[in-house]
């Protein structure tokens, strides 16, 4: 049940409060509409330390109840809603100092601290051994909260979602309520109750169970030696008068990937050979100018340069579809105009080029899977919504990523991840700053959004306008396939990595609908989370807006 843990060398944790220097940069993450006023935030370099500052907020916290003011744990800070960074933490516990990636011998895996950043496990596994995690192509996110809601990147196609190679997980619990312990589970661990905490952290989310201090992996794939990337966008200008043009393309996009799952031929007239490949459609708002795409394939392949000719060529033939750079920030991606030709780099080097964050800002973002293409419905509320000239925001956008390829070679239940017939992931996303000084200091900060809500206000009614534009035909809300008749779903809920506490608001999700947030998330898994987070936090001490509920609570 346990492992030597890692020591941090200090006789106790690093408490950081206010008046201390660092309190501002450390009661924040990346999101800046979420900011904490916690009594310390602590930064743990071991294991250790993190026993050290569960057990000191149990020990202020005696009792069987579920005290009022939480305990939180940040690995990369970029989580979307206030599950870290709410008004109600007391203590954060900020592990991003624990970054170690080695090879474990006694465990025959990788082992991950929870604290890495993607761009650090990439690199360290990548130099050291020739491997890679299939994770996400931002750098800064951190492991902990990556991992556990699944992971996905643009590896996933080829070698499935990051879960689907994690062996063990060490989570500090409180099985107790009174007393922190370091518990290792495995996937073939003896003991039933280890393998459910193990699989609860295969998708999961996070802030659930405990805090995860290390993850190990096995069967790591090689990425690819080189990757083949382009980049390519189209002026708003071809699209204003003909949106039909506009539905098209991003009708094709939708069932390319729809053809590639089920097998048809379709109107593609080539072989479906493509599961090294990894896209991202940018449906940027009017505002941008140009809708984009990002691309990458597998370089060492010959036929890569014509592959991707060929599936340019389908999706926007360019006699109708002019191309032009990517030369404008979209979303979290920089402008990539020196891909515009196709450009041959070690996969390594590719992955750096594409890391991106995008810089300290506001965000509200919404999430959707989908098993098929879009419908002439949801084109036409896209097309609608990108085009709104009551909300002109340079940074709005829909993105869509290709899905399916291996991820879907993997059971609906043999990790916490439902959605396994997927073919595109869509990620609504809207970004703003203050851009007002609401409280007359003269500066801008995120003091004056306190202050004064319209800042954030158009934003926010834009983006659940959208969204629930999109899927008005299930409700407002990306319903899960098996709730909703044919023909018309083409939806599996949405992905906790992209929490949206939208989902529990009946103004946005009406529970006539038949779809409550944990349904969307985790369909038919949530019941066995809810009886591993019974057994392994009974006091309710790791919690947020979109916690596992225990079993008896709603």
């Amino acid at each position: 049940m346990s492992t030597p843990s890692i020591r941090s060398g200090s006789a106790k944790p690093i408490e950081v409060g206010p008046g201390d220097a660092r309190y501002e940069a450390l009661r924040r993450g990346f999101n800046q509409r979420w900011i904490a006023r916690p009594d310390h935030v602590v930064v743990a370099t071991g294991t250790d330390d993190v026993v050290a500052a569960v057990d000191a907020w149990l020990a202020r916290h005696p009792g069987g109840g579920t005290p009022p003011r939480r305990i939180t744990v940040r690995s990369g800070g970029h989580c979307y809603e206030d599950f870290v960074c709410g008004d109600d933490v007391s203590v954060i516990i900020d592990i991003s100092a624990m970054d170690r990636v080695s090879y474990d011998s006694a465990m025959d895996a990788f082992c991950v601290e929870a604290g890495a950043s993607n761009w650090h496990v990439a690199t360290q596994l990548y130099r050291r051994h020739g491997r890679a995690v299939p994770g996400g192509s931002c750098y800064s996110v951190g492991a902990g909260g990556h991992v556990t809601a699944g992971g996905f990147g643009l590896l996933s196609r080829l070698h499935g979602l990051t879960v689907d190679h994690l062996y063990a997980v060490e989570v500090v619990t409180v099985r107790d309520g009174t007393h922190a312990a370091v518990t290792v589970a495995r996937r073939d661990s003896d003991d039933p109750v280890l393998r459910d905490l193990w699989w609860a952290h295969t998708g999961g989310g996070g802030g659930n169970f405990g805090i995860v201090t290390r993850f190990w992996f096995r069967d790591l794939p090689e990425p690819p030696a080189q990757v083949l990337l382009r980049t390519v966008a189209w002026d708003w200008s071809l699209f204003d008068d003909e949106p039909e043009r506009f539905y098209a393309l991003v009708r094709r996009y939708g069932r390319f990937f729809e053809g590639e799952q089920s097998g048809a031929r379709g109107d593609f007239p080539y072989p479906y050979d493509y599961w090294d490949m990894f896209t991202l459609l940018k449906l940027n708002h009017r505002k941008a100018g140009k809708i984009g795409l990002i691309v990458q394939l597998d370089g060492d392949r010959a036929d890569s340069p014509e592959r991707l000719r060929r599936f340019l060529e389908h999706i926007a033939p360019e006699a109708d579809y002019p191309q032009s750079p990517l030369d404008v920030r979209m979303g979290e991606h920089p402008p990539l105009e020196d891909l515009y030709i196709p450009t041959r780099l070690p996969w390594l080097t590719a992955t750096q080029n594409l890391n991106e964050s995008g810089p300290s800002r506001c965000g509200k973002y919404k999430s959707a899977y989908h098993t098929a293409g879009f419908t002439d419905a949801q084109l036409l509320a896209v097309y609608d919504h990108l085009t709104d000239a009551r909300y002109e925001n340079d940074q709005a956008l829909l993105q869509v990523d290709s899905y399916g390829g291996r991820i879907n070679d993997v059971p609906p239940d043999a990790t916490a991840v439902p959605q396994r017939s997927s073919v595109l992931k869509l990620q609504f996303q809207t970004y703003w700053t203050w851009n007002k000084d609401a409280n007359h200091d003269g500066v801008y900060d995120y003091e004056d959004a306190r202050v004064d809500p319209s800042i954030a206000a158009p934003h926010l009614d834009w983006i659940r306008r959208f969204y629930g534009a999109v899927y008005a035909d299930t409700g407002g809300v990306p319903a899960v396939p098996d709730d909703v008749p044919e023909p018309e779903h083409n939806t599996d809920g949405c992905y906790i990595g992209y929490c949206d506490t939208d989902l529990n608001d009946p103004a946005y999700n009406d529970p006539k609908n038949g779809q409550p947030w944990y349904h969307l998330y985790y369909q038919g898994n949530y019941a066995r989370l809810q009886r591993t987070k019974a057994y392994w936090d009974p006091r309710d001490v790791f919690r947020h807006r979109q916690s596992v509920r225990l079993p008896d609570r709603p």
